[in-house]
């Protein structure tokens, strides 16, 4: 057997490739959109992937499955669990086969058998692994969203981006059941889950790629519950804030996403084009260092800057899938990658890119150190806004600060000052960039970037922490009333 490991930093997901060396047929298991990777590990090995699977409808990313079908001429493998909201739109295609709890089939000698496994989603599957040719026993379990390395998927994500109301909680009982299932199993199999530390698909994922059963446990927080309540009360508390793309990525995924090839082309274009988007209220965002956008920018576009590993995940807060997005990029050599990284989100709709020129003589961006800050805060005409996320809000924050989490500023517009300086900080600088670039081309002429890190504004501004639960619809997180100070121990 081989068996081959696929991650994307970007999203923090993880896919795979088992094949059988005697007969060269391959499966390929929760494919990213990409799927260059796996087109290339199977000729170096000398396989054909002949299948491709999915553990269930995903949230976070576009699947790969339809186009690596389409490349390879593979069979695809998905749910028919769960009810008629939850199962695939195209499932009923000629080059689909729907599988059941308990089915099998077979990749060459290796036996798939499907396990359902409710509770991150409804249809959610996991895939039992025996290699026939040296063993009647399974050896380890594709376990997608269900089981990570030291933690289980949240099963809040349809209730929170997907309006699936009332869910949370049956979601997280099935997660229950499915756990005390796992726990009858054996403790030699070995896990490889879908995600790792990083994915806002659970709370504290493990950034190791594969774990066992008996090691989760032993460890995993999750196995340690033998109280259904207690179980639903750990699991629904303090999951990270889901970004607001996710429920384009669950009907993305839900419909069967669009072939790369049947995407049209991407282009650069001068500066008159750019003027054009600008006052078609597209999207703009501009992949420079954040030092080239503070030096100067042009009015109206997004810094998002391309080198964070995190790029894709803060842009997907902002797009609109209705509207056209378009790239300021430091050179035209990094957007085929760019492109990857904002299709694997589902950004299809780029018509076209500009290079530095266009920022000849540009605006620059207000930005404040911590230093400066100090000699300025805690004064009336000061407000400091925290978009970091909740759970590192309520650890430390500057005494005082408001909050916003980054990816909510869309939503919560209203309740930013405009009569007062508003200083936008975050943990490293990278996230008060892109939130000032947003309020700024908002009509926000009050706002400026705190570009110290953490490390440097806890030294010289007053700190303190709260007890809070987590709560993405919240602008504030410690206080009844929007933008009350935060209740708690002083540093």
């Amino acid at each position: 057997m081989i068996l081959k490991y696929f991650y994307d930093e970007q999203l923090a997901q993880a896919s795979y490739l088992v094949a059988c060396a005697a007969t060269g047929e391959a499966l390929v298991i929760d494919p990213a959109r990409d799927v260059t990777p796996y087109l290339a590990v199977a000729n170096e090995e000398g396989v054909q992937i002949t299948h491709v699977a999915e553990t269930h409808i995903h949230a976070d990313f576009v699947s790969g499955s339809r186009e690596l079908a389409a490349r390879t001429g593979a069979m695809i493998y998905l749910s028919e669990m769960g009810d008629e909201n939850w199962q695939y739109g195209y499932r009923h295609q000629a080059n689909v086969i729907r599988v059941r709890d308990q089915d099998t089939f077979m990749v060459g000698n290796i036996r798939i058998q499907v396990l359902h496994t409710p509770g991150h989603t409804l249809e959610h599957i996991a895939f039992v692994v025996t290699d026939t040719a040296g063993a009647d026993q399974p050896m380890g379990i594709f376990t997608g969203d269900f089981l990570f390395a030291g933690d289980v998927g949240r099963p809040d994500l349809l209730e929170a981006v997907a309006g699936a109301v009332g869910t949370k909680e049956a979601g997280a009982r099935q997660q229950f059941a499915t756990v005390q299932q796992f726990k009858q199993m054996p403790d030699y199999l070995q896990i490889w889950p879908g995600h790792g530390a990083g994915s806002a698909c659970g709370k504290s994922l493990g950034a190791i790629p594969s774990t066992t059963l008996g090691y989760e446990k032993l460890f995993n927080p999750a196995f340690q519950f033998d109280n259904e309540a207690d179980f639903v009360n750990w699991l629904l508390a303090d999951q990270p804030e889901p970004p607001v793309y996710f429920a384009q990525m669950k009907r993305i995924n839900k419909n069967g996403p669009a072939l790369l090839s049947e995407l049209p082309p991407v282009e650069q274009l001068d500066k008159a084009a750019l003027h054009r988007a600008l006052a078609e209220n597209a999207l703009i965002i501009d992949l420079r260092p954040r030092e080239d956008f503070v030096a100067a920018h042009v009015p109206g576009t997004l810094s998002i800057p391309a080198n964070n590993r995190s790029f894709t995940t803060f842009a997907g807060w902002f797009v609109d899938y209705e509207r056209p997005t378009y790239l300021i990029t430091p050179s035209a050599e990094q957007v085929p990658q760019m492109l990857t990284h904002l299709r694997s989100i589902g950004v299809d709709h780029v018509p076209g890119y500009f290079t530095p020129e266009v920022v000849f003589q540009g605006e620059s961006l207000p930005v404040i150190s911590a230093q400066e800050l100090a000699q300025q805060y805690p004064q009336n005409e000061v407000v400091v806004l925290d978009v970091r996320g909740q759970g590192e809000y309520c650890t430390e924050h500057i005494r005082g600060a408001r909050h916003i989490t980054l990816g909510y500023l869309p939503q919560h517009l209203g309740e930013i000052p405009r009569d007062q300086k508003v200083v936008l900080q975050c943990a490293s600088g990278y996230r008060s960039q892109i939130g000032t670039s947003y309020l700024r081309a908002n009509g926000f002429t009050n706002v400026v970037s705190l570009q110290d890190d953490q490390e440097s504004w806890s030294k010289v501004l007053p700190t303190e922490s709260c007890d809070c639960q987590a709560d993405p619809e919240m602008a504030d997180t410690c206080d009844a009333e929007p933008f009350a100070h935060a209740l708690g121990v002083a540093k």
